[in-house]
């Protein structure tokens, strides 16, 4: 699978996700969509009201429901690309990472430490381990694959991954703090990265806007943004309502 062939994977569904058409990613301009649930959809949890953004290129889909979208639309229409990922209206902008299909290598396991490849089947005891939220309890589907980093027995790391939809397998990982900077993550995703590759799935990776650490081991093992995804906003009732209660917290 080349690189070109791999975008227009993703450029499909991120269409069903968010209801509007693959080649509208590639336009220069915010399209509102409306938030319905196609069969085919990664499967994430639907909120309510549902505000949700991506943006591709020089392309912005904004996808709501029925209940907010005139309230968006007054919010964003006629605004620049920049403008509207740069406003106090998103928060949180999360990167969206895809391999470079065409020069990612495999790289060299670090010494000292075991590694070990792990199918479906035998993932299951990986579930009660403390101190792997991303590897293990992010993905909205069961574990495909896990590569696990181990020291004297103990499992000091683990890179997971889901096939959240036909194509797309998606990469979470964690290492231990205590053995953090030792280029553990880098090598479990790129292993892991590699298999999903030759299995001929898409693995792609994502991380939170502020998350350096978790974004340089997407770019050491071999990732490049793709696109950013947001699904909190201004309107986001939880947020607005957390807000009011710390609020009144400080006034007590």
């Amino acid at each position: 699978m080349n690189q070109q062939t791999m975008m227009e994977h993703v450029r499909r569904q991120l269409a069903i996700d968010y209801n509007c058409l693959p080649e509208d990613f590639l336009k220069d301009e915010i399209i509102f969509t409306d938030a319905v649930m196609i069969d085919g959809r990664r499967p994430f949890p639907w909120r309510s009201p549902r505000i949700e953004m991506v943006a591709m290129g020089n392309a912005i889909i904004i996808n709501a429901s029925d209940d907010v979208m005139k309230s968006v639309r007054e919010r964003l229409s006629g605004k620049s690309r920049d403008e509207v990922l740069g406003s106090t209206f998103f928060r949180g902008l999360s990167p969206y990472y895809l391999p470079d299909v065409e020069n990612i290598r495999p790289q060299a396991f670090s010494a000292g430490f075991e590694f070990e490849m792990m199918e479906k089947s035998g993932i299951a005891e990986l579930y009660s381990l403390k101190g792997f939220p991303n590897a293990l309890h992010y993905h909205p589907a069961p574990l495909e694959l896990a590569y696990v980093a181990k020291i004297s027995g103990k499992v000091i790391g683990i890179a997971g991954v889901s096939a959240d939809c036909a194509m797309l397998w998606q990469i979470g990982v964690d290492v231990l703090p205590s053995f953090g900077g030792k280029g553990v993550a880098t090598a479990l995703v790129d292993a892991l990265t590699l298999e999903v590759i030759n299995r001929g799935y898409i693995p792609y990776y994502g991380t939170a806007a502020d998350n350096v650490k978790s974004q340089r081991v997407a770019e050491k093992a071999g990732y490049a943004q793709a696109w950013v995804h947001c699904n909190k906003t201004a309107l986001d009732k939880s947020s607005f309502l957390s807000r009011i209660n710390r609020l009144f917290k400080r006034k007590a």
